[in-house]
């Protein structure tokens, strides 16, 4: 069902039950033989097929972070696994009118938050996901965000950034990437990639500013906000870089 080409079927049947399942423990004791499936997913097939593996994928990885039912071996290489497709995958879209919702970078983006959020990345797994943030935004596919995908990157990063583990100099690297990228632009329209990432770093601004929520599906609400470490810092370099094309920016 989760391979539908039918959105009824796929993303208003199938994603519903995996999703809450998963988050209420009905698949526990599964979760391995489930990420393995769902990876294999990631390499061919429709689009439709490698979007919903990737954002079943997780709510796998997000259980485990609370049952501790995997080994750091399968979540990291499930994390190679999607990592290569994210990188690479060059559909875009977000709404079909006849398959629904596609959304390989928002349901990338909630993969990756997945994967910051869980115990089982240390400091350099943690870095590879800002990295591999920035290359999806610099991608230049022609493609740009129209159904909130810039506001999901914006969470997933925001999620990353949380992690204690993460060395101070570690928003420098990735953001220094996008800066450069911005300022080596040239007068003309706005190429897509762009776009998007200046509306993702605005919306980062904001986290950043306010802290990360993060549902809580046993609770069933949204736990308390999690300020982001160094905070700070991390707004001034964000300011930096959007006052590039918007100059007039305190």
């Amino acid at each position: 069902m989760l391979e539908s080409p039918d959105p009824k079927i796929r993303d208003d049947t199938a994603y519903l039950v995996l999703a809450i399942w998963a988050g209420r423990g009905v698949l526990d004791g599964h979760l391995a033989g489930i990420g393995d499936r769902l990876v294999a997913r990631l390499a061919d097939g429709p689009i439709y097929r490698r979007t919903f593996a990737a954002i079943i994928l997780s709510w796998v990885v997000l259980r485990d972070a609370t049952t501790s039912e995997l080994d750091d071996g399968q979540v990291l290489g499930w994390l190679d696994a999607f990592s290569t497709w994210w990188r690479q995958e060059t559909d875009l879209r977000g709404w079909d009118s006849q398959l629904g919702w596609l959304h390989a970078a928002a349901h990338g983006a909630d993969a990756l938050r997945a994967f910051g959020r869980s115990p089982r990345l240390a400091a350099p797994q943690l870095l590879d996901l800002l990295d591999l943030a920035a290359d999806r935004l610099l991608a230049d596919n022609g493609y740009m965000f129209a159904d909130g995908e810039d506001d999901r990157i914006a969470y997933a990063l925001a999620s990353v950034l949380t992690r204690a583990e993460l060395p101070a100099t570690a928003a420098a690297r990735w953001l220094g990437r996008l800066h450069q990228a911005i300022a080596d632009g040239t007068p003309g329209p706005v190429p897509p990639w762009a776009a998007n990432t200046v509306r993702t770093l605005a919306s980062l601004y904001i986290f950043a500013d306010r802290g990360v929520a993060w549902h809580d599906p046993e609770a069933g609400a949204l736990a308390p906000p999690v300020q982001l470490p160094r905070a700070g810092e991390l707004k001034a370099q964000i300011a930096a870089v959007l006052r590039l094309p918007w100059r007039g920016l305190g």
